[in-house]
C-alpha cells in the first residue's frame, strides 16, 4: 500500500476521518459527502464513505452527455447519501444526485446573476429537448433552439454550448433554458459591429439565405438584409423563386440601413439601368404596341410592354360592348395583346393602356352598314318600362321606344305582345356614336298613316267624312274615311246648338262630315269637330248670300245656300 501523505491520505486515515465525521453527525441522509473508490466490480464502483459498509454506484453515473470519466481505485469522489444502510447492510449512494445537488446551487446563482450556463443537448422530447447542465436536467423548448426554425438538430446534440436560464423551480425540479437568447445577444453584438462598417449605396456580395413570399434574406457576412420582391427586378416578379434560389450568390446594393433596429434593405434592380428613363418618348400617347398580360385583377389587366415596363388596361378600356364583365373573361394571363397608349406618367411610373381602341368602334361600323332609314332585325334582349332592347350586328344594342311601337295603340299595351328571344324587325331612326346609342322604330316599317293616301292631303281646316265607330257619354269615336286615322269628337263639338249636342243622336256606322281642328304630323294628333264645320258653313253663307243689314233672315240665307249646293251637285251629275 502506498505511503499516506497530507494530500493523499491512506484508506485507514480516510476511514478514521469519516468515522470522526460520522460521530460528529455530519454524515446525514440526504446530504452530499466525500468518499474513496476502493474497488471496481464490473460496472459498479465500490465507495467507502466511512460507514460500517461500503456503498455501490454505477460507473456510468460518473460520466454524462458530452463528457467521459475514467474512474480508478483511490479516486476521491462526491456522492449523495440516500440511506446509511439498506436491507443488505450497504450504504445507498448516488453520484447523479450529488452532481445534481451541486449543479442546482451553481445554477441558482447563475440565474440570479443573469449569467449564461454551459450544457449539452442529449435527448428529444415532446415540444423540445432535454439539456444536461452538469447533472441537472433542463428543458429546451423547440422555439428556443435557434433564431429561426431549424429542421435538423442532430449537429447540436452532445455538443457543449451556452444557454440562458429562463425559469427554474427547485421544489418541482423544473428548469427551462434558451439557446436562442444567447444567439440573439451574440448576433446583436456582431450586427452592431457589422452595421457600422456598411453604408447606404454600397454594393456588396451576399448569399441568399432564406426565401419568403415577400422577398429574400441575404447573408452579408454575418448579418442579413432583406431583398424585397419589388426590388429584385424592374419587371414584375410574382414570387422570388422565379429569380432566386437558396444558396445563390448575388450582388446587391444597400438601399437603406436602420441603425436602431439593424434592419438593412437591399436591391438588385438598382444595379441596372432604369427602363423608365425617357419613357414618354419611347411610348408616345396614341401609339400602338404589343405586350404580354402579366396579371389580371378585378379592375383591369397589367400588360408588360418590355422587361420592367408595365401598363394597366382599366376594365372600362377593355371592350366597346362588354360592360360590367370581369377582365379575366376578356383576356388571359400570358396572352399577347395589342394595346394603345392612353396616358404616361413618368413620376408615378404609370402607363394607361386601351385595348378597345385597337378595334373599330362598333357603333361607327353599324352606322356605316345600317344608316338611318335602313331596316334591321334583332333579338329582344330586354323589356323595360320605356321600351324594347334589341341585340344587333356587331354585338351592339338598339332601343325601340314605347312611342315607336305602334301608330294607333299605346306603347304600354303593345309591348306586352313581345317576349325575350323574339326576333323583331325595326327601322334605324338614329345612331349616336359618341353616346353609343341606337334608336329604332317598329311602327315606321308600316309607313306614316298621316303621309299616305288621302291622309297625306289632309290639313288643318280640311272637311273630312268620318264614320262613327263607338258612342260614349263624352262624345263619338270616329275613323276618317279612306284613311287609318282615328279621332274623338267631344260632346261640345257634336253640334252648334246645345240641344243637338247629344251622342245618342248618332249610330255606329253612321257617316258625318266634320272640320279638322288639329292635324299634328309630328305628334300624330288629329282633332275633328262637327260644330266647327257648321260655324264655318254659316260664315261662308253669310259672306255669299247676305249681310247683317240686308233684311234677310239667317234661315233665308242658309236655305239659299243649300239650294245653291243642290244645284251645283245636279250640274256635276
Amino acid at each position: 500500500m502506498a505511503t499516506a501523505t497530507a494530500q493523499n491520505p491512506s484508506r485507514e486515515d480516510f476511514a478514521a476521518m469519516l468515522d470522526e465525521s460520522f460521530q460528529t453527525g455530519n454524515l446525514q441522509e440526504g446530504s452530499v459527502i466525500k468518499g474513496i473508490v476502493v474497488g471496481i466490480e464490473k460496472d459498479m464502483a465500490v465507495i467507502d464513505v466511512g460507514l460500517k459498509t461500503e456503498g455501490r454506484v454505477a460507473v456510468r453515473e460518473f460520466a454524462g452527455p458530452g463528457r467521459t470519466t475514467e474512474l480508478k481505485v483511490g479516486d476521491e469522489v462526491e456522492v449523495y447519501l440516500e440511506r446509511v444502510e439498506n436491507a443488505l447492510g450497504e450504504a445507498v449512494l448516488s453520484r447523479d444526485k450529488a452532481r445534481r445537488e451541486e449543479s442546482w446551487g451553481k445554477l441558482e446563482k447563475a440565474f440570479t446573476n443573469n449569467e449564461k450556463v454551459t450544457g449539452v443537448i442529449f435527448n428529444q422530447v415532446k415540444g423540445g429537448f432535454t439539456v444536461d447542465l452538469d447533472g441537472a436536467v433542463a428543458f429546451l423548448p423547440r422555439s428556443q433552439v435557434d433564431i429561426r426554425p431549424i429542421r435538423d438538430v442532430t449537429p447540436l446534440m452532445n455538443v457543449p454550448q451556452q444557454f440562458q436560464i429562463l425559469k427554474m423551480d427547485r421544489r418541482r425540479g423544473n428548469i427551462v433554458v434558451s439557446r436562442r437568447t444567447v444567439l440573439e445577444e451574440t448576433r446583436a453584438e456582431q450586427r452592431q459591429e457589422l452595421v457600422q462598417n456598411l453604408e447606404e449605396g454600397q454594393v456588396i456580395d451576399g448569399v441568399v439565405k432564406n426565401i419568403t413570399d415577400y422577398g429574400a434574406f441575404v447573408d452579408l457576412g454575418g448579418i442579413d438584409g432583406l431583398l424585397h420582391v419589388t426590388d429584385i427586378a424592374w419587371r414584375r416578379v410574382n414570387h422570388p423563386t422565379e429569380v432566386l434560389n437558396i444558396g445563390q450568390s448575388v450582388k446587391v446594393k444597400i438601399i437603406k440601413i436602420n441603425h436602431e433596429t439593424h434592419r438593412i434593405s437591399l436591391g438588385m434592380k438598382q444595379l441596372l439601368d432604369d427602363p423608365w428613363q425617357g419613357i414618354e418618348a419611347k411610348y408616345p400617347v396614341g401609339a400602338k404596341f404589343k405586350g404580354r398580360v402579366t396579371n389580371i385583377t378585378d379592375y383591369g389587366a397589367f400588360v408588360e410592354l418590355e422587361p420592367g415596363i408595365e401598363g394597366l388596361i382599366h376594365v372600362s378600356e377593355m371592350s366597346w360592348t362588354k360592360k360590367n364583365v370581369h377582365p379575366g373573361k376578356i383576356v388571359s394571363t400570358s396572352q399577347e395583346v395589342e394595346v394603345q397608349i392612353l396616358e404616361v406618367d413618368p413620376v408615378k411610373r404609370r402607363i394607361s393602356l386601351g385595348l378597345k381602341q385597337t378595334m373599330r368602334n362598333p357603333w361607327e361600323l353599324f352606322v356605316e352598314k345600317h344608316p338611318p332609314g335602313s331596316t334591321v332585325e334583332g333579338e329582344v334582349k330586354n323589356k323595360t318600362e320605356f321600351g324594347l332592347f334589341l341585340g344587333l350586328d356587331g354585338d351592339v344594342d338598339g332601343m325601340v321606344h314605347l312611342s315607336d311601337l305602334d301608330w294607333k295603340r299605346p306603347g304600354e299595351q303593345v309591348i306586352e305582345e313581345y317576349n325575350k328571344g323574339d326576333m323583331v324587325k325595326a327601322q334605324v331612326l338614329d345612331v349616336d356614336v359618341e353616346k353609343e346609342r341606337i334608336s329604332l322604330g317598329v311602327k315606321q316599317l308600316n309607313g306614316d298613316p298621316m303621309e299616305s293616301g288621302v291622309a297625306g292631303e289632309i290639313k288643318k281646316n280640311s272637311v273630312v267624312t268620318c264614320e262613327v265607330t263607338a258612342i260614349t257619354d263624352g262624345g263619338l269615336e270616329v275613323k276618317i274615311v279612306d284613311t287609318d286615322l282615328t279621332a274623338f269628337i267631344r260632346r261640345a263639338d257634336l253640334a252648334r246648338e246645345r240641344a243637338d249636342q247629344r251622342p245618342e243622336r248618332f249610330a255606329v256606322g253612321q257617316k258625318v262630315d266634320a272640320r279638322v281642328t288639329q292635324f299634328d304630323r309630328k305628334t300624330h294628333k288629329v282633332g275633328v269637330s262637327i260644330k266647327a264645320l257648321e260655324v264655318a258653313e254659316e260664315k261662308e253663307a253669310m259672306a255669299q248670300y247676305g249681310s247683317a243689314d240686308s233684311g234677310a233672315s239667317l234661315g233665308d240665307i242658309l236655305g239659299a245656300a243649300l239650294k245653291q249646293r243642290a244645284g251645283d251637285e245636279e250640274k256635276a251629275d
